[in-house]
């Protein structure tokens, strides 16, 4: 979408370059110059030499320039045509070059506070702030220009008024505006609207969304969640040339294998990155604006903690823009839940879940391909979607005796939606046992282990954990007695939420037999699995609330 020769621009302040995303976007920048992408980058950063209240002192030209590993060009910005020649050169120079490049302007001085609540007399005296409020920088150049002969007076007044018109024009329209008087249309706007599915495709879904489930098979077609991952990533790139896979070390296949082979195929459309989570997804946000379909793979669930902020910049921009700025992604949280391999920080089981961002977690292979097709056809109409892989999950062959965990791919035009769950029907059961991802796992284990003991329990794979899909309501209704078993920590789990709205939709046969458990509220040890949820919790409280 953009012209052969476009230079890319954006502004800051000089404050603004001690936050992290700047120095994430200018690191991204110049190591991708260095490996020789085309960068066409002009950042602007203005030093008034103030930081809200925080004197700057020349840091950035004394001791902040030093770092940045690109050309520099100085502009002053009380001169008119020094202003004008620099910022050109450095435009020149990216436009020519290709490469990044940074025009800093100097003595610009900030006339008054930095915003409403600013208190300027908190930290400046009265004369400072009287000398501050009298230099105008813009009446300053204005009277250069017509001393240098730009303009006439006449034609800069002339111009001024046409600029004072625009922006009372522009007042006007805003105000003329539809208001905000609708809590349901905020809550609409946060994502953009779900896409349908492509003619030729079929739901595997039933009406009620309530799918019945069975333990997977033996043979040939039988293959670990791991494949399945593999197979429905290499079929939606083939299909949609607009497709790209970005992440970390994703080219030689990951740390799963999920993406082996893949860049013999794709090559260029996968993507590795340095190992920062916050240009990660932020070069998801620009592949997104640019007309191409991101899949942003996290290479473990407590690495998107590094990220949090440019992921929740993402996620509430269909919002912000009223829907005219999504940002239609996949981002595939790997490195979730059970295991024991590198603690906490690669055994993570919490969930950041902003508004925006539809959450999946899938508990095989079958199901993910059949997610998969339609968490991407939800990205291309501007969604977000995190799908989250239980480590546990992905390469597990059998869950006890005569329970296979291996499934049969999925026929290319068949799909699931959000709304969709999976019952795995106990006999005459009067509990339903309400879980996900790995929690399916401890789930049906406690159901055979409490068979033998001649109790009976249902099991629900629910696996949208960011709202209540129709098919966990429409199942709750034909039980009892319900249980939640999440395996997200107690306080961060996102079961809670269902629980809370269902019960205020009063969807509950009777709201006194229901019950909830997590894992506890801690943090995991290495080479331990002791704080995750597992069948015994499972089991004792399902067997408490039958017995």
């Amino acid at each position: 979408p953009f012209p052969k020769d476009f230079v890319s621009f954006f502004s800051l302040g000089d404050g603004s370059v001690n936050n992290g995303h700047y120095l994430s976007g200018i690191n991204l920048a110049e190591f991708a110059a260095f490996r020789g992408t085309k960068v066409p980058l002009l950042t602007c950063i203005t030093d008034n030499g103030i930081s809200i209240s925080l004197r700057t002192h020349d840091y950035l030209k004394k001791q902040f320039a030093k770092k940045i590993q690109q050309p520099l060009f100085f502009a002053k910005g009380d001169d008119i045509a020094d202003l004008w020649s620099v910022s050109k050169q450095a435009i020149d120079w990216c436009r020519a070059k290709g490469r990044p490049a940074t025009l800093i302007i100097t003595g610009i001085t900030r006339r008054f506070g930095h915003a409403a609540t600013d208190r300027q007399n908190a930290y400046m005296d009265p004369k400072e702030i009287l000398n501050r409020a009298e230099t105008d920088v813009i009446l300053d150049l204005c009277a250069q220009m017509v001393q240098s002969g730009v303009y006439t007076t006449s034609e800069l007044l002339t111009r001024i008024d046409e600029l004072q018109r625009s922006a009372e024009l522009s007042f006007e329209k805003a105000s003329s505006e539809p208001k905000l008087t609708s809590r349901e249309e905020l809550v609409q706007r946060v994502s953009a609207p779900l896409a349908p599915m492509p003619l030729e495709t079929k739901a595997i879904s039933s009406d009620t969304f309530v799918t019945p489930a069975t333990f997977g098979i033996s043979g040939a077609e039988a293959q670990v969640m791991r494949k399945h991952m593999h197979r429905v990533f290499d079929e939606l790139l083939e299909e949609n040339k607009n497709l790209v896979y970005i992440g970390e070390d994703v080219r030689h296949g990951g740390y799963y294998l999920v993406t082996e082979g893949l860049k013999k195929k794709y090559n260029s459309r996968l993507i590795d990155f340095p190992p920062d989570e916050t240009s990660i997804i932020g070069a998801g946000m620009g592949m997104s604006h640019s007309g191409l379909v991101p899949i942003v793979e996290m290479p473990y669930a407590k690495y998107l903690d590094c990220g949090l902020d440019m992921f929740a910049e993402a996620a509430i921009m269909n919002w912000v823009s009223n829907g005219t700025q999504p940002n239609g992604m996949v981002v595939r949280l790997q490195g979730f839940g059970r295991g024991v391999f590198g603690g906490n920080f690669h055994t993570h089981n919490m969930l950041h879940m902003p508004p925006g961002v539809d959450v999946v977690c899938y508990s095989n292979g079958a199901h993910y391909a059949l997610g998969m097709r339609y968490a991407l056809q939800q990205a291309k109409a501007g969604r977000m979607i995190m799908s989250v892989d239980a480590t546990e999950l992905l390469n597990l062959r059998q869950l006890g005796p005569d329970m296979s965990w291996e499934f049969a791919y999925t026929n290319r035009s068949s799909y699931i939606t959000f709304d969709d769950v999976f019952l795995y029907k106990g006999n005459n059961s009067k509990l339903l046992v309400v879980t996900y991802g790995n929690g399916v796992i401890a789930s049906l284990q406690a159901q055979c282990e409490m068979r033998q003991k001649g109790l009976e329990v249902s099991v629900l794979d629910c696996p949208l954990l960011s709202s209540v899909p129709n098919g966990l309501r429409n199942a709750v209704k034909n039980y009892e007695k319900v249980l939640f078993a999440d395996v997200c920590k107690e306080g961060a789990a996102p079961l809670s939420s269902h629980l809370a709205a269902l019960l205020n939709e009063g969807a509950f046969l009777d709201a006194r037999n229901v019950r909830f458990i997590a894992a506890p509220r801690t943090y995991n040890p290495l080479g331990n699995i002791l704080t995750f949820l597992n069948k015994e919790d499972i089991q004792q409280k399902a067997e408490e609330m039958l017995l």
